[in-house]
């Protein structure tokens, strides 16, 4: 009897010893597992394009919240340490008021904005930009808009697409007489140099510094979207390179055509402090998996 009670004893303790065994195998493997993420998220660190000059002018569309603002003007990555706050303009769809009540943190951001020299302008429509008294007369470097969106709430899905399609097209017509005339813009990367390319390569370091014996370059626009459908489905290439005649839109005179300089990987994390909202002020998904794509175009030149 002694013996069958040492013997479960053993059997016991070594399976006890198994679990233990197992356990800090597994404890292990996360550790390593975590070691590999962080070691992949430092190495993306230094793949990230930055695609401004601390010499540009910049206008960005659509802050809602002004956290991109912010974090160009207040927290600048280590490239645009010396880019002046007042080089930039950062508007919003919103009047100032609908803006506070939609946007808790908007305030402080917005104060720190206008302290630092930045131009903060509200009610501005991206697809009616030559309405607003304080853009006229002005070009501009580069016009950002991130994840545009027409804020419809359109449940039919076609419908939705459309809606964001004219939005696109009416932004790309409307902002095109504010982009700074110039030869065409050259990527500054060791690769490819002097041509436009549909993709960049994640291993360079690109600004998009044009060369500077020619003078200033044409004005870029850059969109950010995420990079899934239904946003893929928008087709924003295509509206910018080859748009739709004016009988298909309802205009009179044909929409301006656009080349594409680059498209890149824009990583949230480069810009401190950024968080994307929704236009109804919340803080919404942009689509599973994928990821954030910029792309950037410049006017053909027929139009430049």
């Amino acid at each position: 009897m002694a013996g069958k009670k040492k013997s479960s004893l053993q059997t016991a303790l070594l399976n006890q010893q198994s679990r233990l065994k197992q356990k800090a195998q597994i404890a292990q493997a996360a550790k390593t597992n975590e070691k590999i993420k962080a070691a992949k998220k430092q190495a993306g660190r230094k793949t990230v394009t930055i695609p401004f000059d601390p010499t540009d002018k910049i206008l960005l569309i659509g802050e809602g919240n002004f956290s991109f603002a912010h974090a160009l003007a207040v927290n600048p990555p280590t490239q645009l340490q010396h880019l002046p706050p007042e080089n930039i303009t950062a508007t919003a769809y919103d009047t100032e008021e609908e803006c506070l009540a939609k946007y808790a943190d908007a305030q402080e951001k917005i104060d720190a904005l206008r302290a630092k020299g930045v131009d903060v302008i509200f009610g501005v429509d991206a697809t009616r930009l030559d309405r607003v008294s304080q853009l006229k007369g002005k070009r501009w470097n580069k016009v950002v808009w991130n994840f545009p969106h027409a804020g419809k709430g359109i449940s039919d899905q076609d419908r939705n697409i459309l809606s964001n399609q004219l939005l696109i097209l009416n932004f790309l017509r409307s902002v095109s007489g504010f982009l700074v005339r110039g030869p065409p813009p050259t990527l500054g990367s060791r690769k490819g140099k002097g041509k436009a390319r549909d993709e960049e390569e994640n291993s360079d370091i690109n600004s998009g510094k044009e060369d500077e014996s020619n003078g200033p370059s044409r004005g870029t626009v850059i969109i950010t979207l995420r990079n899934v459908a239904p946003y893929t489905e928008w087709d924003i290439c295509r509206l910018a390179k080859k748009p739709p005649p004016p009988t298909a839109t309802g205009l009179k005179h044909p929409n301006p055509t656009y080349t594409l300089l680059r498209s890149f990987v824009f990583h949230r994390w480069a810009w401190k402090d950024y968080e994307h909202r929704t236009t109804k002020g919340e803080k919404g998904k942009t689509g599973e998996g994928g990821e954030d794509r910029s792309w950037e175009f410049y006017l053909k030149d027929k139009d430049g």
